[in-house]
């Protein structure tokens, strides 16, 4: 699922790309797409793009009239752009925004279609779709560490929640724990002073690092390869790899339709953590430390 760096690149291209061109015609491919029925969709029509912005993890067009087109991508939905009334071809596409210097294309690469388009007038009623999470990149240690302490669930159920922290999800929380030397299953009602610190520099370091990285590989351009596993993270999508500050290699926990990845030594004291599908898997017999997998 797009994140909080990939989130802000997608709006600055937008930005570029939209501001002020006017919505020449839109093409609706999947019903399931649209969510909302008042305002209906045709109401973009004619609209001029006024602006462009993140809320969570979901995009914001605005468009004149106090209108707003409400994107969330979910897991697979991703934007392209394309030259003026490209074709809408296969399962997989969802939806185009047609203007003077190019066509805005939605599509979504998954068995399940998840992506939504809310259509909705005016900030109160774009209010609602707020999870009320705080900004990490404007937060202080203070309203950071009070978001923490909001409920007492594990570090990587926190960090990803959208009631507690805007923009997190899967990918970045493990890139994030790892850094802090953090275990995803520690709790964070639990955690030290010092360690609150650490997970807020790390979360704040980690993300500004992967938003410049990000920035500067798309440049002038659009975001196309909008991938949660991108070269250069340290663990999310390693498992088994070495871990790039101690070698170790990286384990994983499953649950349901995402994985997290951390490393053993750099953040559970060499203790391989269980999940359902290890303990199936091995029963009685699971590797619990290093040495058991060396062994």
């Amino acid at each position: 699922m797009p994140e909080l760096p990939d989130i802000t690149v997608y709006v600055e291209a937008l930005e570029r790309h939209l501001q002020g061109e006017v919505v020449e015609e839109v093409r609706l491919a999947s019903p399931f797409l649209l969510r909302t029925v008042e305002p209906p969709l045709d109401d973009a029509i004619g609209k001029r793009v006024t602006s462009v912005r993140r809320l969570g993890k979901r995009i914001l067009l605005g468009l004149e009239d106090d209108l707003w087109l409400v994107f969330h991508l979910m897991i697979a939905g991703r934007f392209h752009w394309k030259q003026r009334g490209a074709k809408l071809a296969g399962r997989h596409a969802l939806a185009a925004f047609d203007f003077a210097k190019g066509s805005l294309t939605l599509t979504e690469f998954g068995p399940k279609k998840r992506a939504s388009l809310h259509v909705v007038r005016g900030e109160a009623n774009l209010a609602e779709h707020d999870p009320g999470g705080i900004e990490v990149l404007e937060a202080s240690l203070e309203s950071f560490r009070e978001a923490l302490s909001q409920e007492n669930h594990t570090l990587k159920r926190t960090l990803t929640s959208p009631h507690l922290f805007s923009g997190i999800g899967n990918a970045y929380s493990d890139e994030i724990l790892h850094r802090a030397r953090l275990s995803p299953k520690a709790m964070s009602g639990k955690l030290a002073e010092d360690e609150v610190e650490r997970l807020y520099e790390a979360t704040r370091s980690t993300l500004t690092e992967w938003l410049e990285q990000l920035r500067a590989e798309v440049g002038d351009g659009f975001p196309e390869s909008v991938r949660h596993d991108r070269a250069g993270m340290a663990v999310h999508g390693r498992y088994n790899e070495p871990c790039p500050v101690c070698g170790t290699p990286v384990q994983r926990l499953r649950r349901q339709d995402s994985e997290s990845n951390y490393c053993p030594r750099c953040q559970t004291d060499g203790e391989i953590l269980a999940d359902r599908s290890t303990a199936q898997l091995f029963k009685g017999s699971r590797p619990r430390t290093l040495q058991d997998i060396a062994s």
